[in-house]
């Protein structure tokens, strides 16, 4: 848990995230809550995290992805030394058959 980052406020943000229950409800949720370009780069990061799970090469990212190498690489040090928040995610939607 990164601590540097944790308040009420987070807390509460967090909270409100997990009463949604439909993806309907998210993009209402997300569209008010973000700009157009936070969520575009919250998707590709995650589209970023999936392809690296999948073992696939940076120039193959780039390429399908449109991410820049920098970004590749921040989130493969997440993937690899971070909160494993998305193994988590990911575990979850290979559950579901999500994934």
């Amino acid at each position: 848990m990164n601590e540097k980052i944790r308040s009420e406020n987070m807390d509460k943000l967090f909270e409100a995230i997990l009463t949604l229950e439909t993806v309907d409800d998210c993009y209402k949720f997300f569209v008010d809550l973000c700009t157009t370009i936070e969520l575009k780069s919250f998707a590709q990061r995650f589209h970023v995290a999936r392809l690296l799970d999948e073992h696939r090469v940076y120039n193959s990212i780039v390429s399908e992805t449109g991410a820049s190498t920098a970004t590749i690489s921040r989130v493969n040090r997440s993937l690899q030394d971070g909160s494993d928040g998305y193994n988590i995610v990911f575990d979850r939607l290979k559950e579901k058959g999500l994934l």
